[in-house]
Order: structure tokens, then C-alpha cells, then sequence
């Protein structure tokens, strides 16, 4: 299950950026899952653990995916880490749930990200609510964002 916690939350890592730059490793990016990841937000295709091919920007490093892809890769290899998953588009929602359907873990947000309209189950850590769309979402988010 998906844990969120809206709003500020001291415990978390805030500048997902700067962290992933400092701990990633080389098979977290080479991993099947993070390559469907960063294909599909990123739109890039990893060519090894130091290479991936962006159709923007060209060759680039790891630490040059966007911060949304990032987010995730640190959500799938540091599970016992609160991370702002605000970094993250919309376009990371799904990606977001089918972590949490792997194993459980917590994630803050500091606004209302979109899970789509389909059916889910997200525990409210604010509340200790658990909701399972975004039309039960939308009103206890607008009272923390």
C-alpha cells in the first residue's frame, strides 16, 4: 500500500536531486524496471549503467534524468526512505502505485498529484484515512496543500 503524508514533513529528502546524485548505483539504472521507467517518463532508452540515450539531450549521465525518474528509482532501491515525491509530473503516478503494490512505502507531497481514474489504495498518513480514488482524494488533500 501507498503511504502519503501531505504537506510538510521533516523527515523526508527533500532534494531528491542532490541525494540521488550521492547514493545511486550503477544496477539500479540498468534494473528492468527503472529501464521501463525511464522509458516511459523520460522517453530515453538506457544504454548501460552510465549511458542513456535522451531524444532531447543526447548521451547523457544518470544524474541527468529528470527528476521525476530520479524520485522513482530512489522510491524502488531506498524503501526505508521518505521521499518528496513533488518532483515528480503526473506522469509518475502509475509508476508511484506499482511500487507500492511491490511493497509498501511512504512518500510525501506537497501538492495534489493525479493517480488517475481508475482505483487504488492510498493511507493518508495526515489522517489515517485510506482511499481508493481521486474523488475521495481531492477534498482531505485540499485541506493539507
Amino acid at each position: 500500500m501507498l503511504n502519503v503524508y501531505y504537506g510538510k514533513m521533516p523527515e523526508s529528502i527533500f532534494n531528491t536531486a542532490v541525494y540521488f546524485k550521492n547514493v545511486y548505483e550503477d544496477e539500479w539504472i540498468t534494473d528492468p524496471l527503472a529501464r521501463k521507467m525511464i522509458l516511459d517518463v523520460d522517453k530515453s532508452i538506457v544504454l548501460g549503467s552510465a549511458v542513456i540515450d535522451s531524444p532531447v539531450m543526447g548521451k547523457i549521465a544518470p544524474t541527468d534524468l529528470s527528476g521525476g525518474v530520479k524520485t522513482l528509482i530512489l522510491m524502488k532501491n531506498e524503501r526505508s526512505k521518505v521521499f518528496n515525491a513533488s518532483t515528480c509530473g503526473d506522469n509518475c503516478a502509475k509508476w508511484i502505485l506499482k511500487l507500492a503494490d511491490m511493497d509498501e512505502f511512504t512518500i510525501n507531497l506537497r501538492h495534489l498529484m493525479n493517480f488517475g481514474d481508475g482505483t487504488f489504495d492510498i493511507r493518508i498518513m495526515n489522517t489515517n484515512q485510506v482511499v481508493h480514488s481521486m474523488k475521495e482524494l481531492v477534498p482531505i488533500t485540499g485541506l493539507y496543500v
